[in-house]
């Protein structure tokens, strides 16, 4: 199981690990609802998607797996970490899991490898927070 701070983006749905939900913001849509939310482990936090039911089945608290699950940029071109079509995601536990908010992964600016094509590797960090979630002082 890999740990947040050890993701990099991908186009193969190949991440296995666990991590509890922080923070949830709105849902958006109504047929095809989508909604982000803040996840962290012990190592990294991570902006995570949401899809339909999973918007309103999974709260902050829960402490949830992710099989297959692939980070890549979204719509809105934000690195985000999702179950994509052959992912899955289930609620393990709640509210007992020692987490970090820093780094956020998808604060990170990712760029291709110049020594291999096929990967990409941290170039800077935009935000040492999350823009979108920001932390509470």
């Amino acid at each position: 199981m890999l740990s947040l701070k050890e993701i990099v983006p991908s186009a193969q749905n190949n991440i296995n690990t666990q991590f509890i939900v922080l923070d949830k913001g709105r849902i958006q849509g109504s047929q095809n609802k989508i909604c982000l939310a803040l996840v962290a482990d012990e190592t990294a936090s991570v902006h995570f998607q949401l899809w339909n039911e999973e918007c309103d089945v999974f709260q902050p608290g829960d402490i949830l797996r992710l099989s297959n699950g692939i980070f890549s940029y979204d719509r809105s071109k934000n690195m985000v970490l999702r179950a994509g079509h052959r992912g899955k995601v289930e609620k393990t536990g709640e509210f007992t899991m020692v987490f970090v908010e820093s780094p956020n992964m998808s604060e990170i600016l990712w760029v291709p490898d110049p020594n291999n094509s096929g990967k990409y590797i941290q170039e800077s960090v935009i935000s040492p927070h999350s823009r979108i979630f920001p932390p509470m002082i």
